[in-house]
């Protein structure tokens, strides 16, 4: 059964885009895996990867070849740890992609307890502002706010968040408080780029309404701030601004007023999930649910 163990030494070739990457993640010698790989290709009969000095990259037998070979990869691996996983508790390393002001603000608590629940578990939390590659990088998991970007990646819900206006108190007395959605063309208002038009909710009545905007910020945290700083209105998740609000920084405009539910998903490159981060997942479900 030598074949798969090359299967999965494969897999990690074209996972890595490099046999130096590869072996190094296999913890082997870089001729060694290069010699299997060319082996496993006479054996098929079929060229698996296109090499060049500077890439490598699968032929097409070699991407339906990756396809099927992770699958049982995966489920080999999953099996292993199942079993494992009747004899003791999750353990290893949990690598995993969070969204920054979000994972801070909200998430941090909830990554606290649940390392107190499985001492055995260590993390590798990247906050990075940067889309992760799930495919090529060895991240167990990321969890990111918003519809997921690709459907080739598996999307598993935790949570919808429901955004609301804020503002500081100066910013209110010095520009007043708008009464309706309205009003917000002649405020300030804090905005994603090309988003200067907000959808509001009002139980079953919803508006599209332009916002008036001097900054256009790619970072919710920034947002925050400047919202802080007396600069605008802020249209934010309420889990992302508790700190400001239980210390009067921010105040909540407009309160029968909310913006569309924002999903929080937690976003994989396969269902075939190490018992660690399934753990972490039910975990984020069961806690995000009960708030």
């Amino acid at each position: 059964m030598e074949f798969l163990n090359d299967m999965a030494l494969f897999v990690e070739v074209v996972k890595a885009r490099s046999f130096r990457g590869a072996a190094k993640v296999m913890r082997m010698p870089n001729s060694t895996l290069s010699r299997r790989i060319g082996l496993l290709e006479k054996a098929i009969g079929l060229r698996l990867l296109h090499r060049t000095t500077r890439k490598l990259e699968p032929t097409e037998a070699g991407q339906i070849y990756f396809e099927r070979c992770r699958r049982i990869v995966d489920e080999a691996r999953l099996a292993h740890e199942q079993l494992g996983d009747m004899l003791e508790q999750p353990s290893g390393q949990l690598r995993i992609s969070l969204p920054v002001d979000y994972a801070i603000t909200y998430l941090a608590p909830l990554i606290a307890e649940f390392a107190r629940r499985y001492p055995d578990i260590s993390f590798d939390l990247d906050l990075a502002p940067r889309r992760v590659d799930l495919v090529s990088e060895p991240f167990d998991l990321a969890i990111r706010i918003g519809e997921p970007e690709s459907s080739h990646m598996i999307a598993r819900p935790l949570a919808r968040l429901r955004p609301y206006l804020y503002a500081s108190a100066r910013y209110l007395a010095r520009n007043g408080e708008p009464g309706d959605p309205a009003a917000l063309a002649g405020h300030d208002c804090l905005c994603m780029p090309g988003a200067d038009r907000w959808t509001l909710h009002n139980g079953t009545h919803r508006i599209k309404v332009a916002v008036g905007n001097r900054f256009d910020i790619n970072n919710v945290g920034m947002i925050r701030r400047l919202a802080t700083l007396d600069m605008g209105i802020a249209i934010i998740p309420e889990e992302i601004v508790a700190d400001e609000l239980a210390d009067g920084q921010l105040r909540r405009v407009m309160p029968q007023w909310e913006g569309a539910p924002i999903p929080v998903y937690a976003i994989s490159e396969t269902r075939l999930l190490p018992a660690k981060a399934q753990r972490f997942i039910e975990f984020l479900r069961e806690r995000l649910k009960a708030s």
